[in-house]
């Protein structure tokens, strides 16, 4: 079983693909999209997106990274991966997914669903663009509108050259609301010869089971429920093989937190930065307590310097709680 974390933009970027894979259970992850519309981009907008590319395209914990395109012209698609492939990028994986409008009413994303043939010709163009060695791997959803394409489109990704597929089990109208129709992802692999790796509404151990019996593949690609709780992937893999594992407390948390906010710090203008710390303690508190407290406590929070002090305040309060529970244990 292989288990990667999705390139969700806007959320999951270097920073965050640092956080997740050092806590474990990953064996490889995406960057945010580039994004292609007519012209070669410069390295240095792959290297904003991939700073990874710089120390052999993997996380700081070796985890590796695979580099991410999005566009609807082959060529232009072609020479970007080329440049990609030059740069480091030990895997080219193209998105047909992104269900936002902007991205979809450029010709991007979710939209080239409607169209297989293209589909077909992008990853032609893409495969034989890159060296041999280079592995070219696509990310779809079930359709634009409907479903009533989703195996053609599968079938043009793979004759295309794609060396795997994740299989997000929704269409774009369908967004991100649940349920994910995994028993489309069955469907799909019986009809492509290639791995096809499940993706969509995985939250807990006992989703993955269920995705597992309805999906048919032992792969898996981890979202949102990985963001929302980061050993998520460590869990489930520890399942899978039978064994007991103790999953992150709070006070592990809270120490992640304020690592992650210390880099957003360093790297981040300071007008977004309040934004990406927010939206990750809003995910966590899906599943932990402490931080549905914690968000209430900074969600009005717009000045870094008020956020240090909440961060530096909450990781004291959670170790300080954590001694007195040793000194009451022992």
């Amino acid at each position: 079983m292989k288990i990667a974390l999705a390139p969700m933009e806007g959320v999951v970027d270097a920073r965050m693909r640092q956080m997740i894979t050092a806590v474990g259970g990953i064996d490889w992850c995406v960057t945010e999209f580039v994004r292609v519309t007519d012209r070669l981009m410069p390295p240095k907008v792959f290297l904003a997106l991939a700073p990874e590319l710089k120390r052999g395209c993997q996380t700081a914990s070796g985890t590796p990274v695979r580099v991410q395109l999005l566009g609807g012209d082959p060529q232009c698609m072609a020479e970007n991966a080329a440049r990609a492939a030059e740069l480091g990028a030990p895997v080219i994986d193209l998105n047909f997914g992104c269900p936002a409008k902007i991205v979809n009413r450029n010709r991007g994303g979710a939209i080239l669903l409607d169209d297989p043939e293209l589909l077909h010709r992008i990853v032609g163009a893409v495969r034989r663009a890159v060296p041999a060695h280079v592995p070219v791997t696509a990310k779809m959803r079930l359709g634009y509108a409907s479903t009533d394409r989703a195996l053609d489109c599968a079938r043009a990704l793979a004759s295309g050259g794609a060396a795997e597929m994740v299989v997000h089990a929704r269409t774009r109208a369908d967004g991100y609301n649940p349920p994910a129709h995994w028993s489309w992802i069955a469907r799909i692999a019986e009809v492509v010869p290639v791995p096809v790796y499940a993706n969509g509404e995985v939250w807990s151990v006992a989703d993955w089971r269920r995705c597992r019996a309805e999906s048919g593949v032992a792969d898996l690609m981890l979202g949102r429920g990985l963001i929302a709780r980061p050993d998520l992937a460590r869990q489930i893999r520890a399942a899978a093989e039978g064994r007991a594992l103790t999953p992150l407390a709070w006070p592990e948390l809270t120490a992640m937190i304020s690592r992650y906010w210390q880099a957003i710090r360093t790297e981040v203008p300071e007008r977004h930065a309040p934004g990406r710390l927010k939206q990750w303690v809003f995910a966590l508190s899906r599943h932990y307590p402490e931080a549905q407290a914690f968000f209430l406590e900074i969600r009005r929070g717009r000045e870094c310097a008020s956020l240090d002090a909440a961060v530096a305040s909450q990781l004291a309060a959670t170790h300080s709680s954590a001694a007195r529970g040793s000194r009451v244990a022992a």
